[in-house]
């Protein structure tokens, strides 16, 4: 368990990597721009869960934090929930990423929003909700638009077309 936990964030680093330090480099938009950098964790994650899945299965079903500290209190426990962070932050991450550089967003700007996302997923998260709100209103107010206008949220099938 010891030696997986260690190799699993290799299956996640370069693409972080690219995003945070090449985030203009024409391999960093084809390589992130593909959702098969999605599957090595998500293939992980799976490979674990499987041959677990009857005792997972009722405590994600009907939680209580019993169960859960149950099962995230043993070393399987902890890689797995270790492996779903690593997939899902990067699925998150590659999203902002995405999306930012289709907005103009500064990588400046963004490198540390994805290194928040790649540490504190959710926190990062919020943190880009809110940087792409501020960059949206500073670029409407720039065009001219009206400040309402800026502030709509963007469509959600548009973000979730961008996934």
């Amino acid at each position: 368990m010891d030696t997986l936990f260690a190799l699993s964030s290799f299956l996640v680093m370069p693409f972080w990597l690219l995003m945070i330090l090449l985030p203009k480099a024409r391999l960093t938009r084809r390589v992130i721009g593909s959702p098969a950098v999605l599957v090595p964790a998500a293939a992980l994650y799976t490979a674990l869960v499987l041959p677990r899945l009857a005792s997972i299965l009722p405590a994600v079903t009907n939680p209580d934090l019993e169960g859960i500290t149950a099962l995230l209190g043993t070393p399987e426990g902890a890689l797995i929930a270790w492996v779903h962070f690593l997939a899902f932050d990067l699925a998150v991450g590659r999203w902002a990423y995405l999306e930012s550089r289709e907005r103009g967003i500064s990588p400046w700007l963004m490198a540390p929003v994805l290194l928040l996302i790649l540490l504190l997923g959710p926190l990062g998260l919020l943190t880009y909700l809110g940087l792409r709100q501020v960059t949206r209103s500073t670029t409407a107010a720039r065009q001219g638009e009206p400040a309402e206008k800026a502030l709509e949220p963007a469509p959600l099938e548009q973000d979730i077309v961008h996934l």
